[in-house]
């Protein structure tokens, strides 16, 4: 199923779940979009358009890089001592051989690792958990954990610490209601799907 479907399915979840716990208007509309993107959040392990959406181009990144390593190179040529001055150029260098090997699936880890940042700084345990949850989605292959019941439990966990963080009531239901929409909608038995979802990792990696 496309991403398009499975947010589509994701927000009329959090409509039914705003509904059900009766909020505001501007609530229902907040729960619908918080459904939406909770149901394209377990395809955050494929390389694709959500990828793409939440992270920077790496060559935007590729470029800063480089041109900071030029920058440090030269610094440090003219105005460091004899120490300083050869580790900065090495450091220069070295950031600019490994940024010309940045690619864009790389760029959903440097993504998660910015979110666990801002996560430890504002000192918010919902945001620590989706960035580990990001980097750990940039590490494994299409329909695995991420479509796993660890991988609904550990979401729902972090969807929890998310509605209390803000406190509006619904968000968590919402959230996790979304998520499992999404796997339902990849299961095999369903005729539009070739290939189902190994819900029982790591007990089991069959696919249903």
């Amino acid at each position: 199923m496309n991403g398009t479907a499975h947010a589509a399915i994701g927000a009329a979840a959090g409509y039914v779940v705003a509904n059900t716990v009766d909020t505001s208007p501007s609530t229902t509309l907040l729960l619908i979009g918080l459904g939406g993107v909770s149901g394209l959040i377990p395809d955050l392990d494929i390389d694709g358009k959500l990828r793409d959406r939440i992270t920077l181009s790496h060559e935007v990144v590729r470029t800063v890089a480089q041109l900071v390593g030029i920058l440090m190179i030269i610094y440090s040529f003219y105005e460091g001592n004899s120490k300083e001055k050869w580790l900065g150029i090495a450091i220069g260098i070295g950031m600019v051989a490994i940024s010309s090997r940045i690619r864009q699936k790389h760029m959903l880890t440097i993504t998660g690792i910015g979110v666990l940042a801002g996560g430890i700084s504002l000192q918010e345990l919902w945001m620590i958990l989706f960035g580990i949850y990001i980097l750990i989605a940039s590490f494994v292959s299409h329909r695995s954990y991420t479509h796993s019941i660890i991988g609904v439990i550990f979401f729902g966990y972090i969807a929890s610490k998310f509605e209390v963080s803000i406190g509006i009531n619904g968000v968590f239901y919402t959230c996790l209601a979304g998520y499992i929409s999404h796997l339902i909608a990849d299961f095999k038995m369903l005729p539009f799907n070739k290939r189902g979802i190994k819900l029982f990792l790591p007990i089991s990696s069959k696919e249903i």
